[in-house]
Order: structure tokens, then C-alpha cells, then sequence
């Protein structure tokens, strides 16, 4: 069953939806904009309503295995380092997708929804964290940066074990490190807001 559960959240993880929503519109969201499979190169591209449409969907395809994994007994702290695994899997899934020749996306929504169902109260400070800096600034990945910081902050904050803290604290690096770009174009100033 474990084994089964990282597989499906692997798979689940690299669905394209923002490659296929904004297919369905007539738009290689590959060609456009940052060239970023996410939210937020949909929204620019393609709109802020479809945008949130492919935060929604990347954030349950994180989610769910592992919901459906804790309804079938796997949230015991025995089988908790299989869920990080499973979480884990989901957003490399998306980053690394398969089915668009292992380019994907940047980790963040998924990410979201596997920290909603493994540690939700450090994640709904994270997420308020997000948006005081995008009310704030107006930019996306900037918040996304100082959210994925706050995360193991925020976990520790909350009482997480240690190793729930080890398991943010990598999620987010690994997010930091997928936004290299960003943080080169935030330090030039030259990191494009939302209107």
C-alpha cells in the first residue's frame, strides 16, 4: 500500500493542469509568459479567474492521495515518514511532469495542498504569510518565497515533531530553489507584478 501510494501521488502530482487549462483556451503556456506550467504564469496569460482555477486543481492533486490515504489508515505516526514521501512525490511529480518531457511547474500549489492535509495550521499561517506580501507588493513569486520561508517556522511555531519540521523545511528549499530565477530577477527589480 505504501508503495502504491507514492506511485499514485507521483502520477496525480504530474497532471498538467495548467498546461491543459490554458491548452483548452488555444495557448502552449509553454511559449508564453515565464514559460511556467503554474498558477501564476496562467493567470498572466491567460486570466486571473482561469489561474485560480489551476491553483485549485494543483493544490488537490497534492491533496487528495494523501487524504484518501489517511481515511484508509495511514496517519498513525508509524506510517507519517510514507505520507512525507507520498507528499514528497506528488510535487515532483509536478516539477518533473512526464508527460511534458519533465518540465513542469515550480512545486508551490501542490505543495500547498500536501501541507494543508500533513500540517494545516503551520500551512494556514504560511498562507497568510503569502498574503500580506502579495496585498503588499502585488508579486507572486515573492510571496510564494516568503510563504515556503515561513513554513517550517511556522511548524516549529505550532508544535510539529521535528521531522514534520525537517519535512517543510526541505519542501520549501526545494520551492526556493525552483524560483532561482525569480529571486535573480527580484534582486535586478525587474520581477513583473500582477495588476
Amino acid at each position: 500500500m505504501s508503495v502504491t501510494l507514492v506511485v499514485v501521488s507521483f502520477v496525480a502530482g504530474s497532471i498538467p493542469f495548467g498546461w491543459l487549462v490554458a491548452r483548452a483556451r488555444g495557448v502552449d503556456i509553454q511559449a508564453r509568459g515565464s514559460g511556467n506550467i503554474g498558477a501564476a504564469n496562467v493567470a498572466r496569460t491567460v486570466g486571473l479567474r482561469l489561474g485560480l482555477l489551476v491553483l485549485v486543481l494543483d493544490a488537490l492533486k497534492g491533496a487528495l492521495p494523501l487524504v484518501l490515504a489517511t481515511r484508509s489508515g495511514l496517519s498513525s505516526e508509524s506510517a507519517l515518514g510514507v505520507l512525507h514521501v507520498a507528499g514528497a512525490a506528488a510535487v515532483v511529480g509536478h516539477v518533473f511532469t512526464p508527460w511534458l518531457r519533465f518540465r513542469g511547474g515550480k512545486g508551490v500549489a501542490t505543495s500547498l495542498g500536501v501541507c494543508l492535509v500533513l500540517a494545516p495550521a503551520a500551512t494556514v499561517l504560511a498562507v497568510l504569510a503569502f498574503g500580506v506580501v502579495f496585498a503588499a507588493r502585488r508579486v507572486v513569486s515573492l510571496a510564494a518565497l516568503v510563504a515556503a520561508t515561513m513554513l517550517p517556522v511556522a511548524g516549529w511555531g505550532v508544535g510539529r515533531s521535528r521531522g514534520e519540521v525537517v519535512f517543510l523545511g526541505a519542501l520549501a528549499l526545494f520551492v526556493v530553489a525552483r524560483h532561482h530565477e525569480n529571486l535573480a530577477r527580484l534582486r535586478a527589480g525587474r520581477e513583473r507584478p500582477i495588476a
